[in-house]
């Protein structure tokens, strides 16, 4: 009977909007929470990234939006990328892990060959054309938390906690990662994973035998770095600003001293979208990118910038939320996994802001502007939401 007389299929008959709208479709059982959360965020940081990069480009005679529309680009596209990794089934996510992960490493490697390009000191991006650049550490966290999830997740038969072997298979395959981006070298994005792949490991249950010999294990690499001077000549200088601050403000502790000046000038409201002296002045190197909280603290006042600290913190309550309700282990390392690596790199940012951490050059993730590290966090958006949406089975 045609659908058309009211008796046949009307499910033939229905658009995709009106799909994804049903109730019960993934569409509908999706973190909007979660979601929104991201969603405000991104939107405060593209201000942000305008007001920063506004009165640089208008005296240099440059189109004063195109930073603007570049990151609204990367933004489109990374919020498509999101949505259609939480539309993923847990399996194709385990079964790509391996193959996200060699994809890293493989960019890492090429960073390291003529095909990289040093930028600001770091050897970590590849050019890619059109004024785009590409940053393989940002998505070696992507493969970095699959992985993990894939061997530390799941236990063998009888097990509650991944073997001997699965652990030092683990912590072989992380290692490779974290020596490739120290290569670069790139202590910011080093710190990041030490944490990630430290917090995996506690999370999968192994002894605490084995977190106790890790953190001795990365001390002692930390002391011999230092020892054996792997540390280049300005990241020993941006450590040395950071234990004493006041040593030299106008030297190695100037970004420092200028990024707490800035944000601590914005008062309770703040000065106002593109009226901050000190982003305009260009006192505060990078603001659009590594000091992007700088731009919120002194044009958006303590009311913005707690206000950003706060949809961070919703994106970590609810990406804690649901690792705590999957009820399968692959799921909840992936979940607690980006968790660990968003909080932190959040905390190392707005840290090295305040003076609470050395300066390291991390993005702030939502806010800052950069292609790799925006298309990265948006993937991490998506992996939780798969989570979610397939917590307690497979549909």
């Amino acid at each position: 009977m045609s659908a058309g007389y009211g008796g046949g299929l009307p499910t033939l008959r229905r658009s995709p909007v009106r799909r994804a709208m049903a109730r019960g479709s993934m569409f509908r059982r999706l973190d909007w929470v979660l979601f929104s959360a991201v969603l405000g965020l991104t939107w405060l940081g593209t201000l942000l990234v305008w007001s920063a990069t506004r009165p640089g480009l208008l005296q240099a005679g440059r189109d004063p939006e195109s930073y603007l529309k570049k990151h609204l680009l990367t933004v489109a596209v990374g919020l498509t990328l999101a949505l259609a990794v939480s539309m993923l089934d847990y399996r194709l996510v385990r079964a790509y892990a391996p193959m996200v992960y060699a994809a890293s490493c493989v960019g890492l490697v090429a960073v390291l060959t003529p095909l990289g390009s040093t930028i600001k000191g770091h050897h970590s991006w590849i050019e890619v054309g059109g004024g785009f650049q590409l940053q393989p550490a940002e998505f070696g966290k992507v493969g970095l938390v699959m992985v993990l999830a894939v061997l530390l997740g799941e236990p063998r038969e009888g097990h509650t906690e991944p073997s001997t072997g699965d652990l030092l298979a683990a912590l072989t395959l992380a290692g490779l990662i974290v020596v490739l981006v120290v290569m670069q070298p790139d202590l910011g994005t080093t710190m990041v994973l030490a944490v990630l792949i430290l917090a995996m490991v506690a999370v999968s249950g192994v002894s605490k035998r084995w977190l106790f010999s890790l953190v001795g294990a990365g001390v002692a690499a930390a002391v011999a770095g230092w020892q054996l001077r792997v540390l280049k000549p300005y990241q020993v200088d941006r450590f040395i600003a950071f234990a004493y601050p006041a040593a030299d403000p106008k030297g190695v502790g100037y970004n420092a001293a200028q990024a707490r000046i800035a944000v601590g000038s914005g008062g309770a409201f703040g000065r106002g979208l593109f009226h901050g002296p000190q982003t305009a002045g260009h006192f505060v190197p990078e603001q659009h990118t590594d000091f992007i909280f700088t731009v919120a603290g002194e044009e958006l006042g303590f009311v913005g910038s707690a206000l950003i600290v706060a949809l961070l913190g919703v994106v970590l309550w609810r990406g804690l939320r649901i690792a705590i309700n999957c009820e399968n282990s692959f799921g909840v390392l992936l979940a607690a996994g980006v968790v660990c690596w968003l909080g932190f790199q959040a905390f190392e940012n707005i840290g090295m802001c305040l003076g609470l951490m050395p300066i390291t050059g991390v993005p702030l993730p939502y806010l800052s502007y950069g292609g790799s590290a925006t298309l990265a966090n948006m993937v991490a958006l998506g992996l939780l939401e798969a989570v979610h949406v397939r917590q307690r089975t497979f549909v």
